[in-house]
């Protein structure tokens, strides 16, 4: 007995303590985060108060404060989207408890850091799906940069307009695109606070993929979020959206509430919709728009203006943004069928294969890679822009898959597996694929020049890209005469003159 006594206690003395909670005070109250080998993490920080009650389909106000501390060693909630009936993602899409209680951030923060730069990620996922406690950006704090993860009101709790909301907002005050106006308020948050993480307030970088590169592209057209960021980074974030209106949205609006029972609502009623039957109901094209209040241009009217916040930027797109057409409802062999002859000759290499490699090869220039080289030549007009493409097929993939499907960067942008790689299934060729596009993307934080591999700055007369490949380098002129016949048929659509 007295053994089996003494063993327990050596056992104990032998034991590593537990680290204790490293706390932070910033808006509302103190923060109790943890710190690992590589990064002091703080989840579930408030940036904004619930976005309930009447404050649904309202702009964000500010941090309803909290007494003692609040635990920030756990992940927060989603902001409500659709769930598999499995409980598996969609898309894009992340598992866990929902609540329209959800505008919170993550940081992770270097260890005794100063005046670290700060990089600020919105995820993706059709504007629909998501969330940022999902990513890990214990990698960015290793190498000296401050990430920030955020979570923003998605579907029709995020983008939604209705002739009562209108009626009853004050004059001037934002409507529709609730979950950007979130996302300028979490820059907000974080110019005020990020200091207390050692972060440097003015040296932030936004950045994002699909829907949070869209996101970006409608930041970089808002003036009321000029300031809150010194450079841009947009990972296959489209660009060449039409001019969708504040009209076009109340429309919409009356149609869910039509689908829900509400015929002439009260705002109050609208309000008092459960989340779960607006999801279900609510249906269209959800994400930033024309409101002629907070957005009074479209991302291509902005940059092709030269009215675009000007800052250096990174912007590409992946080889197989293919892989989305099922998520709009397209058959890629109906796509290339349908294509005139004039558009069969530009393609001829695709179209002597199969009409779906045409259609597939298509979707990916018009919906991604012209509007990205488009997007770069008219920034480039300003502070320097960089061009990139990413054709990289991890190892676990080959050789079923041959195209870089969408979303497949992210894993080497934040150099992290385990969400759609497992760890044990990398290969060097993966790493080093990670050391690169990381290291490129900490250098651009850091510096704003993605000082790596020889990458230059974008200029249309050279037309020169970096390729993140199986051999990575520098391409001249890459695709040429497809992205210029997408913008020939592209642009006189997008009512630049505006």
């Amino acid at each position: 007995m007295k053994l089996a006594v003494l063993s327990t206690i050596l056992a104990l003395l032998a034991a590593p303590a537990l680290a204790d909670p490293v706390k932070i005070a910033v808006e509302g109250g103190v923060i109790a985060g943890t710190e690992t080998p590589t990064a002091r993490v703080y989840r579930n920080i408030p940036y904004a108060a619930p976005p309930v009650g009447p404050l649904r389909w309202a702009p964000p106000a500010k941090v309803v404060p909290w007494t003692g501390e609040r635990d920030g060693t756990k992940a927060g909630v989603s902001c409500p989207q659709t769930m598999r009936a499995d409980g598996a993602p969609n898309l894009g899409s992340a598992n866990g408890p929902m609540s329209e209680d959800c505008l919170q951030l993550n940081v992770f923060a270097p260890k005794d850091a100063r005046t670290a730069p700060v990089m600020v990620w919105l995820h993706g996922g059709s504007h629909r799906y998501g969330a940022g406690w999902i990513y890990d950006g214990s990698n960015f704090a290793r190498d000296g940069v401050v990430l920030v993860a955020i979570n923003y009101r998605l579907g029709p709790l995020g983008y939604f307009a209705h002739p009562a909301l209108t009626k009853a907002a004050k004059p001037g005050e934002a409507i529709g695109a609730y979950g950007l106006m979130d996302q300028i308020a979490a820059l907000e948050w974080v110019k005020r606070n990020i200091k207390s993480f050692g972060g440097d307030p003015g040296n932030v970088t936004v950045f994002g993929e699909s829907a949070g590169g869209a996101s970006t592209l409608a930041l970089l057209a808002t003036r009321t979020s000029k300031g809150l960021y010194r450079k841009a980074v947009v990972q296959s974030g489209g660009g060449w959206g039409g001019p969708t209106t504040i009209s076009d949205k109340e429309a919409d609006g009356v149609k869910a509430a039509g689908a829900l029972g509400l015929t002439d609502p009260t705002i109050d009623q609208l309000r008092a919709i459960p989340a779960a039957d607006l999801i279900a109901k609510a249906d269209g094209d959800f994400g930033p728009f024309v409101d002629g209040r907070l957005m009074t241009q479209t991302p291509a009217q902005a940059f092709a203006s030269g009215r675009a916040n000007d800052v250096p930027l990174i912007i590409g797109s992946n080889s197989g943004e293919d892989s989305l057409m099922s998520e709009f409802g397209l058959g890629p062999a109906a796509v290339g069928k349908a294509l005139p002859p004039a558009a069969r000759a530009i393609y001829a290499e695709e179209a002597a294969q199969s009409d779906e490699v045409l259609g597939r090869a298509v979707f990916t220039d018009r919906a991604f890679g012209a509007p990205a080289r488009w997007t770069a030549a008219k920034a480039a007009k300003g502070k320097p822009a960089w061009l990139y493409y990413f054709s990289y097929v991890g190892s676990r993939f080959r050789p079923m898959v041959t195209r870089a499907f969408h979303a497949a960067e992210i894993q080497y942008v934040f150099e992290y597996w385990g969400r759609r790689t497992p760890l044990s299934m990398i290969k060097p060729d993966d790493k080093a694929m990670a050391d690169l596009m990381h290291g490129c993307w900490v250098a651009f934080a850091k510096t704003g020049k993605p000082a790596c591999a020889g990458w230059p700055a974008y200029d249309p007369k050279s037309d020169q890209l970096m390729e993140f490949g199986a051999a990575s380098g520098v391409r001249s002129h890459f695709r040429k005469s497809r992205l210029d016949a997408q913008e020939a048929a592209a642009l006189p659509t997008l009512e630049l003159s505006k």
